[in-house]
């Protein structure tokens, strides 16, 4: 995947992460906005980790 895609991904998802866990924070839901600050930095580490899957050439068996 290319780099600025990743960074525009990266940066909806942090966006996303944070709106969402202060809007948990301010309802008094302590632990799911912790949960959700988690997720959104963990969705970010493993875009940037873990590679995307390569498909094989296909043999000819005829």
């Amino acid at each position: 995947m290319p780099t600025h895609i990743k960074l525009i991904l990266s940066a909806i998802v942090l966006a996303v992460a944070a709106l969402v866990g202060w809007w948990q924070q301010g309802l008094g839901e302590t632990a799911s906005g912790y949960v959700v600050w988690a997720l959104g930095l963990f969705m970010i580490v493993a875009l940037w980790l873990f590679p995307e899957t390569k498909r094989r050439a296909q043999k000819d068996n005829g």
